[in-house]
C-alpha cells in the first residue's frame, strides 16, 4: 500500500477534503474520549495560525490529515493529525509524521511539540517511536494530558 496509490500533499485546512478528513477525526475523538469531544469548546476548530496542512489520499480518496501550527519562530507543534482506521496498522502514520516534519524544517523550525489524549494509545506509541520525549503541560487544551516534544534534525 506503499506505491504511488497513496500521495501526501499539501492542501488548504479549508478545502472540502480537509474538511472531510478533520470532521471523520472529530468524530473519532467524539466516540473515544470520555464524555465526549467538543471541538469549539476546545478551539480545535479555529486553527487559523496553521502553517501547513497535508493530506494522505488513497488512490485520490481523502483519508488522513495533518498540520503544522507555529507556536514561536523556532517551534512547531502537530495538529489534527489523523488517518482512516481502515489504513492504520501499514506505516502511514509514520509516513504522515516524517512528512510533517519535513515541512516544519522547510519552515525553518527546529523543535516540534504536540499534545495527545490517553485513550490515543496509538497515537502515543507512534510518537514515542518517533523520537518525541514527554514533557510537562505547555498549553490549556483541555482534553489533552501526554504532551511530547521533539528536536528536528537536519
Amino acid at each position: 500500500m506503499m506505491g504511488p496509490q497513496i500521495t501526501i500533499t499539501p492542501a488548504s485546512p479549508h478545502s472540502e477534503d480537509a474538511l472531510h478528513c478533520i470532521e471523520a477525526y472529530f468524530r473519532e475523538l467524539d466516540a473515544r474520549f470520555e464524555p465526549g469531544f467538543d471541538p469549539f469548546a476546545s478551539g480545535y476548530a479555529e486553527e487559523a495560525d496553521l502553517a501547513c496542512f497535508l493530506i494522505l489520499r488513497e488512490r485520490g480518496r481523502p483519508l488522513g490529515c495533518g498540520a503544522v501550527r507555529l507556536l514561536d519562530e523556532h517551534t512547531g507543534e502537530i495538529k489534527q493529525m489523523w488517518i482512516a482506521p481502515e489504513l492504520r496498522g501499514m506505516g502511514l502514520s509514520s509516513r504522515l509524521l516524517r512528512a510533517l516534519e519535513r515541512e516544519a524544517r522547510e519552515l525553518g523550525l527546529t523543535k516540534m511539540r504536540l499534545d495527545t489524549h490517553h485513550s490515543l494509545v496509538e497515537a502515543e506509541a507512534l510518537y514515542r517511536k518517533a523520537g518525541y520525549a514527554e514533557i510537562d503541560r505547555y498549553n490549556d487544551n483541555p482534553y489533552a494530558d501526554l504532551f511530547f516534544e521533539k528536536t528536528l534534525k537536519d
